[in-house]
């Protein structure tokens, strides 16, 4: 199993200031059309609309084809539990922190098909993981900037 968990800024100088809404808006965006918030994802559709609030989408991630349960916990939680593919588990962003200092974490706990837990293997996958959710992290802080600025082309 591959848990980790990373905690960014959502405000910083010189950039849009956000608030806990507009994270949340962004958040909800995410959940149902990820391709402008997540680079490495080239395919992204709602296929199953559970209620208001739970629903499932098909994504392309890395080459790879998932489907993902989404939940939406308003005002400040959104999972992702990978329920088809190649690496199952499940998927955090979570909004914390008073308004005055907005934090932004994404944790995941994942396993990996076909790779033994606790190998160099795994050890791999999760430091690439790391990598490309960091920046997932930065994509999707800056496409909330965007929809604040009415530049995000889901606005």
């Amino acid at each position: 199993m591959i848990y980790v968990s990373h905690q960014r800024p959502v405000n910083v100088p010189g950039e849009p200031a956000l608030t806990r809404t507009d994270v949340w808006d962004g958040l909800v965006l995410k959940a149902n059309n990820a391709l402008p918030f997540v680079p490495q994802m080239t395919y992204c559709e709602v296929v199953n609309r559970i209620s208001d609030t739970t629903f499932d989408r098909d994504i392309d991630y890395a080459g790879d084809r998932f489907t993902e349960r989404i939940t939406l916990e308003e005002p400040s939680r959104v999972v992702f539990t990978r329920i088809a593919g190649p690496v199952l588990g499940t998927i955090v962003n979570e909004i914390e922190g008073p308004d005055t200092d907005l934090q932004l974490r994404f944790s995941f706990a994942l396993t990996v098909s076909g790779v033994e837990g606790g190998s160099a293997d795994e050890r791999a996958y999760a430091e690439t993981m790391t990598d490309a959710y960091l920046q997932a992290v930065d994509a999707t802080l800056q496409a909330m900037r965007r929809v604040k600025d009415g530049t995000h082309a889901d606005a």
